[in-house]
């Protein structure tokens, strides 16, 4: 008889502890694995437009390397910092047009870029997913770069804006200031991706900038005018007096005062087309 009573007890302990669990339980069903963002590399070229290449060839583009990190508001939009460092240069050998060819300018820089992008896909984006897992997206946001053009002379490697080979801060070109080696650009782009594993996220990107300055090649205005460059005390032209008129190794040298060197009305652009590959992350948001 007394065994008898024992078993409600147990019956009521069973059921408190299921109602206790239930709660539990349901909050580990209100918990959803989402991808919240991805770290990734991109490795592709870069390609200079501007007073030296004014007919937008592609016909020198040079290494870029970056890396990024994208974060997910939703399954179409996304928000990204890339880091970029890559290589810009061209020559005025490339140029079939009489006078450029004639200016036989040419340049070099590296460039060091940090943008910040916003990233839009067409179709829904949904990594780990059997149908979801590929889109093409637009991508644009501004981004600030640091330059420092350089020329070589007789095989010797001279940085441009020290030698201010336009007249820069000169007492005849007051007007024209120093330049700086720090600007800004507007980016406006896009490309495809394609989630390859619940990891890992692959794609193909093309960038374009439209930058605020017009010296990223040192070329922008009119010659200066060899009056502007002392000469040296054996009587040679200075180093910045060549590297402002390099025509004469080509004929009768082009560069009197006052004649057009570059066009000071539109600014340079770049471009970059990169491969990325990247890897995923998740977390655990409760849905309610």
């Amino acid at each position: 008889m007394l065994k008898s009573f024992r078993y409600p007890e147990y019956i009521i302990f069973l059921l408190l502890l299921a109602v206790a669990c239930l709660p539990a339980k349901r909050l580990i069903a209100q918990n959803e694995l989402q991808y919240v963002g991805e770290l990734g590399v991109s490795v592709g070229g870069a390609q200079y437009f501007g007073d030296l290449n004014t007919r937008g060839a592609l016909n020198t583009p040079k290494p870029a390397v970056g890396i990024y990190y994208r974060k997910y508001l939703n399954d179409y939009v996304g928000v990204r910092a890339h880091g970029r460092f890559m290589q810009l240069g061209y020559s005025d050998v490339y140029n079939k047009n009489e006078f450029e060819n004639r200016r036989n300018l040419s340049f070099n820089t590296n460039l060091w870029e940090l943008s910040l992008q916003g990233d839009f896909n067409f179709f829904r984006f949904e990594p780990g997913s059997l149908y979801e897992r590929f889109s093409p997206y637009l991508t644009g946001g501004a981004s600030i770069f640091y330059f420092d053009p350089y020329a070589y002379l007789n095989g010797v490697k001279y940085y441009l804006q020290p030698m201010r080979t336009e007249g820069q801060g000169t007492a005849m070109y007051p007007d024209r200031k120093p330049y700086s080696l720090v600007s800004y650009a507007w980016l406006i782009g896009g490309g495809f991706k394609y989630n390859l594993s619940s990891k890992v996220n692959v794609g193909l990107e093309a960038l374009y900038r439209f930058t605020q300055t017009d010296y990223l090649d040192d070329v922008s205005t009119t010659y200066a005018g060899m009056a502007v460059f002392p000469t040296l005390a054996n009587g040679q032209p200075s180093v910045a007096a060549q590297l402002q008129d390099r025509s004469g190794a080509k004929g009768a040298p082009i560069g009197v005062m006052g004649r057009q060197r570059g066009n000071s009305r539109d600014k340079d652009q770049y471009l970059t087309i990169e491969l990325t590959i990247s890897i995923l992350f998740t977390a655990y948001h409760c849905k309610f």
